[in-house]
């Protein structure tokens, strides 16, 4: 009997023997990890046992480097992986970790919660702390702050996060909440937006997270950027760059001249409504963007250039100056998702 299958999608992958990071589809089993270098493939690239092996989240050996996890198997060979998002990330930690977990355990992987009641700050749940934070209507509310001469979009200020966490009853008191609040920075749900910010983060004051009116930070997915700042990292001066994310995550693009098939992460905004893509294995600069204002998008059952296995889940955008792009998701759920979100874009957005 074959192994269960409880994930897959695309994750890029560091080599284990020239260290370049390549998009591949990925494939969580009850006892291990299969790595394929196409979806279509029918034999795996490589399998990671997960029997005896630790993971490591977030990973924070390669800098810039974003949403990266580490498996060690028990021959102290490890294994790194960079997913699109956050939440892409955490979904993939959670799922790795219990199937090692039920291996240990000798238990079959099921999708049962198990949570128990939160006593101890120590226990919290982040990840559901986090989508709480984001929620838009109860959650901590993004603003443009401005300080010397600059102005923050989409962030929030350090005193702030403590108030809400507070006024909702996540913590106890202030302290308990400035803990908690390092937590969230520590891994990865609160970005340092801003000098102060970023010194407090990177050790020089005496906790990581300030409980400040002039310390401000950023939800990763929120689409913030600084303005008026040639100098900072921050800076985004386009005006298609200043919409909010609304989804992302890695897709097949056809190429216009070769016709061949690429895999490319996707980040939709809207108002102004633009679907940008980037080379998932790195650089921070889109390949390309798609302006979705006017555009019609529609699911496509066949294309004479694709091949008989592979001409499942496809979709095609049609721009508004009669540019077609043709894309291909992971499932057919998948599709219909991304076809919602552009909708909604493409009449929304400028």
């Amino acid at each position: 009997m074959e192994p269960k299958r409880i994930r897959e999608g695309y994750l890029v992958k560091r080599g284990s023997v020239f260290n370049t990071w390549k998009p591949m589809w990925v494939v969580l089993l009850e006892d291990g990890i299969e790595f394929y270098k196409k979806k279509s493939d029918n034999s795996p690239k490589g399998m990671i046992p997960l029997k005896g092996s630790t993971l490591t989240s977030p990973c924070q050996d390669f800098g810039k480097r974003m949403f990266v996890f580490k498996i060690t198997t028990t021959k102290q060979q490890d294994h790194f992986f960079q997913a699109a998002f956050l939440e892409e990330r955490d979904a993939w930690v959670r799922d790795i970790k219990k199937a090692i977990k039920c291996i240990e355990g000798g238990q079959k992987f099921a999708r049962k919660s198990t949570r128990r009641s939160i006593r101890l700050p120590e226990t919290v749940d982040l990840g559901a702390l986090y989508l709480s934070m984001k929620d838009t209507e109860k959650g901590i509310k993004e603003l443009n702050l401005e300080k010397d001469k600059k102005i923050f979009n989409h962030c929030f200020t350090g005193n702030c996060v403590i108030d809400w966490l507070v006024s909702n009853n996540s913590v106890r008191n202030r302290q308990e909440g400035l803990m908690i609040a390092s937590s969230l920075l520590g891994e990865g749900y609160l970005q340092p937006a801003g000098e102060l910010s970023k010194n407090a983060a990177d050790g020089i004051a005496e906790n990581p997270f300030l409980d400040n009116a002039d310390a401000f930070y950023y939800f990763p997915d929120s689409g913030f950027f600084c303005e008026e700042n040639s100098s900072d990292d921050d800076v985004i001066l386009k005006e298609e760059f200043r919409g909010v994310i609304i989804k992302q995550g890695c897709l097949l693009k056809q190429g216009h001249r070769r016709k061949n098939w690429k895999v490319r992460k996707f980040v939709l905004r809207e108002d102004p409504a633009y679907l940008h893509y980037y080379d998932p294995a790195g650089g921070e600069d889109p390949l390309g963007a798609i302006h979705l204002r006017g555009c019609v998008v529609t699911s496509v059952e066949s294309s004479s250039d694709v091949r008989k296995s592979e001409e499942e889940n496809l979709f095609e955008i049609i721009t508004a100056d009669e540019v077609h792009y043709f894309l291909q998701a992971a499932t057919p759920k998948e599709r219909t998702e991304w076809i919602k979100a552009i909708q909604v874009a493409s009449r929304t957005g400028k």
